[in-house]
């Protein structure tokens, strides 16, 4: 299969013009800058023998997200005791609600039941899916066999193409068996997704990054939320150790006293909780210095009545991009960096820049063709239960936030269009955004 996208703005990590992509087999096979006459005539070329072609119209073509932090639940998943209902989130609403916020590659955490602890299970998961064809989802191993911190999993095992990361999810566990558990995913090649809830924050982030230096193993601190804890993974990248870490959207763009409007026992509460304003503009320094290396959802869906009963968590697959542009355009940020964070690094720090499997986060030949379209100009109101996520638990219902993923293309073939006025059947056809 083979498609056209004509006339876009075409942004990643280092790049930031107005030109055309052309897609073969799932993968970019040209990038074409301006309208030279060479461009005009390859493209024209392409354009006669593509299924499908796309003007953009001057909308933002970029790499595909890349979420390093998502629970996709399942059928009777609890993934904490709140859990009533087992219908908050299923493979296919939250796929759908993935590729709906422009997401290429989802990262979901072992919290779910059965508890992801083997490739097998990861592997089954994954191949549903993959069924699908809507994103790629990339399982985590826990590392404690059913996440009970007794007895550690086969991580030895974990090398393997469809497991990029270890994680106990919210669990921390001792520090014997947390030891040898880093000790066995640095050989395996893969790093270690940590939650650092024990303790508080800070002490956590503390003893975690103390357990790298000892180690040697990758770690990756997830959902960071206060200044101090930013800082030490700063004093700790500044000394060399493999170090990576992550700031979900709702702690860049929310504060405590946000939680406290939403209901901070209930709509509000999240795991870590909304920080004081001191801490959220410290962690937004972070992410502008380097510091902070990606921009992670942590997707927790929930039912209203899981939520209601004090369940942490927001929905965040759809919202993040619009949070994320609002902010950094704020602080006159560009999309160029903006695209680093939701992609390229993301990538990186998984090994799928090339190093464990098809390379994406960039916009170049030779990479996959995960793509998404954007408007990053367009204002739309989010509405719960509009959300295509099962879980409507987000806390910007009713807010107006600006920029909108309008096309969403998954290694070649488009899989989300909030036009609905594109038709795809095969045959060769102009369109527009």
């Amino acid at each position: 299969m083979s498609m056209v996208l004509k006339n876009f703005r075409i942004v990643d990590e280092t790049s930031d013009f107005s030109g055309s992509v052309v897609v073969r087999d799932g993968n970019i096979s040209g990038v074409y800058r301006g309208e030279t006459p060479a461009a005009e005539k390859e493209l024209e070329r392409a354009a006669l023998e593509a299924e499908t072609v796309i003007n953009g119209r001057g909308l933002v073509l970029m790499p595909a997200f890349v979420d390093l932090h998502a629970h996709f639940r399942e059928a009777g998943d609890a993934g904490t005791a709140f859990q009533k209902t087992p219908l908050a989130e299923t493979v296919e609403s939250a796929s759908l609600a993935a590729a709906a916020g422009g997401y290429g590659t989802v990262v979901c955490m072992a919290n779910t039941f059965p508890v992801t602890d083997t490739v097998k299970r990861a592997l089954a998961f994954k191949r549903r899916a993959d069924a699908l064809a809507l994103i790629d989802v990339f399982p985590v191993i826990s590392l404690t066999k059913g996440m009970e911190g007794k007895e550690l999993s086969d991580i030895a095992a974990l090398d393997h193409p469809a497991v990029l990361m270890a994680s106990e999810d919210g669990k921390d566990i001792g520090g014997a068996i947390f030891a040898e558990a880093l000790v066995r995913a640095r050989h395996a090649g893969i790093p270690v997704s940590c939650h650092c809830d024990l303790g508080g924050e800070d002490a956590a982030t503390e003893r975690v990054l103390e357990l790298a230096r000892r180690t040697g193993a990758r770690v990756h601190i997830a959902h960071v939320s206060t200044g101090r804890a930013a800082g030490l993974v700063r004093e700790a990248k500044q000394a060399g150790l493999p170090v990576s870490c992550e700031v979900t959207p709702h702690h860049l763009a929310l504060n405590d006293r946000d939680a406290a409007l939403l209901g901070a026992e209930n709509f509000g509460r999240v795991n870590p909780p909304l920080r004081s304003e001191e801490n959220r503009l410290a962690v937004n320094a972070a992410l502008f210095d380097g510091t902070i290396d990606a921009v992670a959802t942590d997707h927790a869906p929930h039912t209203k009545e899981d939520k209601l009963a004090g369940a942490p968590g927001f929905s965040g697959l759809e919202t993040a991009f619009a949070v994320c542009r609002g902010l950094l355009s704020a602080s006159g940020e560009s999309l160029s960096g903006l695209s680093a964070l939701m992609s390229a690094s993301p990538a990186r720090i998984l090994g799928l820049d090339g190093t464990r499997g098809a390379a994406r986060g960039k916009i170049a030949p030779g990479f996959r063709a995960d793509l998404c379209a954007a408007d990053p100009e367009r204002e739309w109101l989010v509405e719960g239960e509009a959300l295509l996520s099962r879980g409507k638990n987000s806390p910007f219902a009713g807010r107006t936030l600006r920029g909108a993923v309008v096309l969403t293309i998954h290694a070649g073939r488009i899989v989300f269009d909030s036009s609905k006025k594109l038709v795809y059947n095969g045959l060769a056809r102009q369109s527009g955004c």
